[in-house]
């Protein structure tokens, strides 16, 4: 069973929701950070990118720049920019892109239930980047940024989400950056909220979409909070941290491709020939060609398209990993052929989301920064909560969620 509970979010006024609201902290560099915010005092990058309020060039690491957020966050608060409701709430967040909107309940998700896997993750994650996010949970005494959760449907919450979705938002906007429509309403009838509450009990797992790390921080400070209180009882605001929690049949979840620096020393017609042992090789010509389903793959070589489809017996449809393309191209085209043995390491690979376009891949081949690139069919759901389910994680760079949560809509406090 899922413990959630509301909580009493701290947020921007209406008038001011498009100044502070801002990109997550991972989707964009420090350079890209100082340039959204520009002149603008109340962007959240001061809080979540504060090293633009540095010299350029600032470690985002130094200890003055953790400082830096804290104060930031303090002057928010101060000048109003954000302000704290005056009970506990949940709230419905609704994201719209290409026309399609998926609605999600903003809620605090149990530290325990993430230690003891009833939230279910389905990627590894590094320890140095856990801790930037748990020194900046520390810092701020805060979830600044969600994390972002699929659940199973449930026709109930999506009833309820009926209800206040057919009101006025109290929050509505298109980001200038994407042309991505954001909505926001506030759940403060006590009886939908222990309706809500009382409805997660009978789910057996949530699901981390996206934000693996900023779950491992939250949850690590939490835990880490619990046993530095004597008086600990269970129920203080550090047991809970912020995550967007949507049905899992809403999300969409993209391509994540890949493009490699060089063949491994073979020549071009030595690596067509080489893929044959594995796949069935069809040249596609100059069109740019895209995945047609699972098993089959859109290669880019020297001007031209080509489609690869998995010959039968190279993968196992009965293993949650083994099933995945990216398994499927990672053990038999960049490991076997390319040489190419840690996705995470490795200096002649590079990842491409697929919110990109195939275009992208086409662009960084012609310039001759890439050798070769490689497009694969997006996983689904149902593939991302077996794995979960069955206690797998997912090979790197295999999931690539859109639209990204904003930040900045609503934060939760530790206290």
């Amino acid at each position: 069973m899922a413990i959630i509970k509301p909580f009493r979010g701290i947020r921007p006024p209406q008038d001011l929701v498009e100044q502070v609201v801002s990109r997550p902290y991972d989707v964009l560099n420090s350079a890209e950070a100082r340039a959204e915010a520009g002149d603008n005092e109340k962007s959240l990058y001061h809080i979540i990118k504060p090293e633009i309020d540095f010299p350029e060039g600032t470690d985002e690491h130094d200890p003055r720049v953790y400082s830096k957020a804290a104060q930031n966050f303090e002057r928010f608060q101060q000048e109003g920019w954000l302000v704290q409701d005056k009970k506990d709430c949940y709230y419905i967040y609704a994201q719209t892109m290409n026309g399609k909107t998926q609605y999600g309940l903003v809620v605090g998700a149990y530290v325990s239930d993430y230690m003891n896997g009833v939230i279910k993750k389905h990627e590894l994650t590094r320890r140095d980047k856990e801790e930037d996010r748990m020194k900046h949970v520390r810092v701020n005494n805060a979830n600044v940024e969600p994390v972002f959760f699929a659940y199973p449907d449930d026709a109930l919450l999506d009833e309820i989400v009926r209800k206040y979705t057919a009101e006025k938002p109290v929050y509505d906007f298109v980001a200038p950056d994407d042309g991505f429509g954001h909505k926001f309403w506030v759940i403060d009838d006590d009886k939908d909220i222990e309706r809500i509450t009382e409805e997660f009990k009978g789910m057996p797992a949530l699901y981390i979409a996206d934000g693996h790390h900023r779950s491992a921080a939250a949850a690590l400070v939490g835990a880490e909070k619990a046993s530095q209180n004597p008086a600990h009882r269970g129920d203080e605001e550090y047991n809970y941290f912020m995550a967007v929690c949507f049905p899992a049949s809403q999300l969409t979840i993209i391509d994540y491709n890949r493009v490699v620096k060089d063949l491994n020393g073979l020549s071009e017609e030595e690596f067509l020939a080489a893929l044959q042992k594995n796949f069935e090789v069809q040249k596609m010509g100059a069109e740019i060609y895209k995945p047609t389903g699972l098993h089959n793959f859109s290669l880019y070589l020297g001007g031209n398209w080509y489609s690869l489809t998995a010959r039968p017996g190279t993968y196992n449809d009965n293993d949650p990993i083994g099933v995945l393309d990216v398994t499927i191209s990672s053990n038999l085209i960049l490991d076997e052929i390319l040489g190419i043995k840690d996705l995470r390491s490795d200096k002649r690979i590079d990842f491409v989301g697929g919110i990109r376009g195939l275009g992208e891949l086409k662009r960084r081949v012609d310039s001759g920064e890439m050798k070769v690139a490689l497009a694969l069919y997006p996983v689904s759901m149902k593939q991302l909560m077996d794995i979960a389910d069955t206690g797998n994680i997912m090979p790197p760079k295999t999931t690539w969620f859109e639209p990204k949560l904003r930040s900045g809509l609503v934060i939760h406090k530790l206290d």
